[in-house]
């Protein structure tokens, strides 16, 4: 069901004398014909589906696949730099969804920011919309469907040159602005062509796509990136013993804390603040050789190989300051769930670092997919289907400076530091010491971190598919079919570290034009940016620049490829290998009967499947923990690896029933059961154990892998009401149900891995604190570095083997042990006012269930990631060759994440809308001229922690405008 093109897209209507050449041919184009072949192919299926289709070659509704998604019913979308990327379907997140291409399973892959990825969620940004001739969602199971999505299967559906003869051909061009980006008067160009031809009586055809996007865009965000710490209302905040929790508050009337939240509370406090400006460059190149023959009307044969590659390059500027636990000040939300309005830690005695961080580092995402197809026609009961492909997904590092980084600089003039919380936009207040100002001289390069990630996904599927179709009787036809599927995905990550975040150098290295200065409220305009508190200045410098300076300055010898330590290694210290091995067979029975003089249509089946996996994992070890600056511990690795291995094994037999009946012309009711299920993410089957390299004065953490855990399974039960009104207008509602079990929990092991000595947790740290009076932790380390330099290299401080305590590691492990229900109502309407041209869709989707996140429990827990009420409104009009559309899209709150950098702490996504628009002409048959403009409200999107308050991420991205035309020939 959905949206409609912005160019003339023809179309026949149906009529039972067609046959006839002296019919009159009546031709449905634009939006609306898309509207009613949509509407037929979700009319005649026997189930629960919605589908968008395109009714011209290379003319999709959107110019994004998951932006067309997201206007289905039940469907919500993640954005990515202000564009859809992934979906979510009726509450199940992305990795519970599998998406196909002409029904082959499609490999996945992304990258993380500082690990490897281990989700399957299929990015449909890495997809152009013009070689795309439909979009089909399933929401129940059949047998026929391959398994993996427990939410949906969405089948992506491409133009085949035989099922439209002759020579057809198109193309397109478009210039896109993109105003979030700082250089946004430039024009970024999109052109796409489309050919498709036959010959040979049409017994031979050809069609080939191709398309080159470049878009330029930025965003502005401000971050509490490494989350909140939580903690009961009253602790042990004993700061004169040196007893306080690490970020705890202190108790009592005194304690410098308004309205402090009581035992009776939970509370949270941020461990850091700033603002970071990306400017982002993307470059998508897509195409599709289709090849087909004919010999006889009886046999077809396909060939197709299908190529993407989206090239992504970042580069920004950050400002930080990390709060580093001392005694502090604020101002307190009510219970039960307590959030600072106002959070104050003064460092006047020992000014702190102010950060500001640059990087530019870029990835890239290559698929590709060979397939072929015989299908062969064996008489005219019988029909068979050989399918087999060959197919990868690979997103990996495009630049010498790997996939990520970042280089820190730091001035150490924080004397307080303070975060107002109150405000959509957090606002960081920096002091500096008396008679102080921001200086270029101040400034010293700290820690470094240069990262290379890479994942690959390959499936190797082999399908066969019959179809029996028998002469009378209640049964129409017998489905069966088997198939062979091997997955092969490998994740690998490695880091260059230098923790030298307590600054190296002296004055003058550098000088004070590397330091150009810069302001943050300007770039923002989000309430809370005109705060007069707000730390307006900061140092906005060329990360290459100050690279080579820094390079020449402080080498660290033999680390990275490039051998200075400025620059990642191409040798992975962490690679995860699984093979997951499938046989699947199934049948499916098809019946047609009456029951009271109405059509009733049946559909029943049954898939079996079984499942081998193999898990190989290569980790690191390590043989002591460096305490690097105040609040930061890192682990020493020794330089050792080795792979390690587990197996695992699961069946599962899926059931499906499908019943429809008219019960009326045109008023159709549907009842659908069935049985899906989806495989775990990689991270959770890896065959290995990973412990965080960065640790805390109260531990570190860790995550050993589990092949042997269940596949989620979900029983599905939908009923439905559809009335079909007019050719093109339609009313339905219906209600969904899913029971899912097998959802992945986390039982945390405290454990001692490795017997690393942790530097704070012996006589040393014991007998500086006595020595101070105060758990100030610079100046603890600046005693200790002064009394104990056998232990002490440079500015960072060595565990000591036999008096310091090992530290204590909380290792995750994934286990089956959640089950839990969803369930909604969806409703749909899409009218078209007669002859006028207008027409209208609404939708939305309520869901709920039994499985939410507690925000008041400390335990690591599982709740459905994605879970959220959606709605849709499109106007269009579609007339005499000009078309309109204007469309809004919702999406409630909803959980994204239940871990933050601090731990097991919930990630919420605030409620978000959208406004995008289409104005398009047809000049005549050929030339079609648009213009399309995206969020054009200028929303901004949020995340948050346990209360509003605890603000995790704020991004601005801007409006986007497209402008273009399409011919076609």
């Amino acid at each position: 069901m959905l949206l409609g093109a912005n160019v003339s897209m023809p179309v026949m209507a149906q009529q039972d004398d067609a046959k006839s050449s002296d019919v009159e041919v009546i031709t449905v184009s634009g939006i609306r014909g898309s509207l009613i072949k949509s509407m037929e192919l979700k009319r005649d299926y026997k189930g629960v589906m919605e589908a968008i289709s395109a009714e011209d070659m290379g003319k999709f509704p959107d110019t994004n696949l998951a932006e067309s998604l997201q206007r289905v019913t039940g469907v919500s979308i993640d954005r990515q730099n202000g564009e859809g990327s992934r979906v979510t379907v009726r509450g199940f997140a992305p990795d519970y969804n599998l998406v196909t291409l002409n029904g082959r399973q499609m490999p996945a892959s992304s990258l993380e920011a500082t690990t490897a990825s281990s989700s399957r969620s299929f990015d449909f940004s890495n997809l152009a919309s013009e070689g795309v001739a439909g979009v089909e969602i399933y929401k129940t199971g059949k047998a026929h469907i391959p398994t993996g999505g427990m939410g949906s299967t969405i089948n992506i559906t491409t133009t085949k040159p035989l099922n439209a003869p002759g020579l057809n051909a198109t193309f397109g061009v478009k210039g896109v602005y993109d105003t979030s980006s700082e250089d946004n008067s430039t024009l970024t160009p999109e052109l796409s062509g489309l050919y498709s031809n036959t010959f040979s009586d049409n017994k031979f055809g050809v069609a080939i796509s191709g398309s080159y996007q470049k878009r330029e865009n930025g965003n502005q965000q401000a971050n509490v990136g490494t989350g909140w710490r939580t903690f009961p209302g009253i602790t042990d905040q004993d700061w004169g013993a040196g007893t306080a929790d690490w970020g705890g508050i202190p108790d009592g009337e005194n304690s410098g804390h308004i309205n402090r939240p009581d035992e009776n509370s939970i509370y949270s406090v941020p461990q850091s603040l700033g603002y970071k400006f990306e400017e982002v460059q993307r470059t998508r190149v897509n195409g599709q050789l289709t090849l087909q023959y004919r010999p006889m009307d009886t046999l077809t044969a396909t060939l197709d190989y299908t190529y993407s590659k989206n090239e992504v390059a970042t580069q920004f500027n950050d400002l930080s300051a990390w709060f580093n636990f001392g005694p502090s000040t604020g101002e307190w939300t009510d219970g039960p769930i307590a959030s600072p309005l106002v959070y104050t830690e003064d460092t006047s005695g020992s000014p702190a670092d102010f950060s500001m961080g640059a990087g530019d580092y870029a990835t890239k995402n290559e698929n590709k997919s060979l397939g072929l197809n015989l299908e062969w026609q064996v008489s005219d009961n019988l029909n068979l289907v050989f399918d087999a492909h060959s197919s990868s997904a690979e997103s990996s590092p495009d630049s010498p400076l790997g996939s990520n980084n970042v280089l820190s600089a730091a001035a150490f003039v924080r004397a307080s530091t303070t975060g107002y919380f109150g405000s959509e936009l957090p606002v960081l207040q920096l002091a500096y010491p008396d008679g102080e100002t921001l200086d270029p001289s101040d400034m010293r390069i700290t820690g470094s971190s240069f990262r290379n990630s890479m994942m690959r996904n390959e499936i190797d599927q082999f399908q066969i598919q019959g179809e029996y179709v028998l002469d009378d009787g209640i049964v129409q036809k017998i489905d069966f079919g088997i198939s062979l599927t091997d997955v092969n995905n490998r994740s690998a990550f490695s880091n260059v570290q230098r923790d030298t975040w307590g600054g190296v150098g002296a004055a003058g290295d550098f000088d004070d034009s590397f330091w150009p200065r810069a302001t943050v409220a300007d770039r923002f305009d989000i309430s809370g940016s005109n705060d007069p508190n707000l730390q307006n200045e900061f140092f906005m410098w060329d990360f290459h620049d100050v690279l080579a300076r820094a390079e020449q300055l402080y080498p660290v010898a033999g680390q990275g490829d490039c051998g200075t330590g400025f620059c990642p290694s191409s040798v992975m210290t962490t690679d995860r290998r699984t093979e997951e091995e499938s046989k699947a067979a199934y049948v499916q029975v098809t019946l047609a009967t009456e029951l009271a003089e109405r059509p009733v249509n049946i559909v029943a089946g049954v898939r079996y499947e079984e499942t081998d996996v193999t898990s190989r994992a290569l980790v690191p070890t390590y043989s002591n923990i460096g305490w690097v600056s105040a609040n930061e511990f890192n682990l020493v690795a020794t330089g050792d690896q080795d792979f390690t291995e587990l197996t695992g094994s699961y069946d599962n037999v899926l059931p499906n029933l499908d019943i429809d009946i008219e019960i009326v012309d045109d008023v159709i009711l549907r009842f659908s059961y069935s049985e899906t299920m989806a495989r775990p993410g990689y991270a959770d089957i890896q065959g290995g154990l990973t412990i965080d390299s960065l640790v805390r004065i109260d531990g570190g953490t860790g995550a050993r892998g589990n092949p042997a855990l269940k596949p989620f399974e979900s029983t599905n039960y939908d009923v439905s009401a559809e009335w079909y009104y007019g050719e093109d207008s339609y009313l339905s509602v219906g209600y969904f149900r899913k029971d899912a079990k097998n959802f992945i929990g986390t039982s945390i092991v405290e454990e001692q891995v490795f017997n690393l000595p942790h530097p704070a947790l012996g006589s040393r740290y014991a007998e500086a604190f006595a020595a101070i009076g105060s758990n100030d932790a610079n100046l603890i380390r600046d005693y200790i570095i002064a009394n104990y330099p056998d232990s002490v290299e440079g500015q960072t401080i060595y565990g000591v083997d036999g008096d310091d305590a090992y530290a204590t590691f909380d290792i995750t492990v994934p286990v089956n042990q959640t089950d839990g229900s969803t369930y909604g109502w969806e409703v749909a309407l899409q009218h078209v006012f007669g002859e006028s041209g207008f027409g209208a869709i609404v939708n939305a989707t309520i869901v709920d269930g039994d499985i939410y996140y507690v925000d008041s429990s400390f335990d690591g827990q599982f709740a459905l990631k994605g879970l959220s009420d959606t709605a849709n409104l499109i106007a269009f009009y579609d007339k005499d060759g000009i078309q309109v559309r204007i469309a809004y899209n919702w999406r409630d709150k909803f959980l994204n994440a239940t871990v933050q950098g601090t731990g097991a702490h919930p990630v919420y996504v605030e409620e978000y809308g959208q406004w995008d628009a289409m104005v398009s002409y047809d000049f005549n048959e050929n030339l079609t001229v648009f213009f399309e403009g995206l969020n054009l409200t200028d929303e901004h999107t949020r995340t948050h922690g346990r209360a509003w308050e605890q603000v995790l991420n704020v991004t601005q991205t801007g409006p986007r405008y497209h402008v273009g035309m399409r011919y076609k020939f």
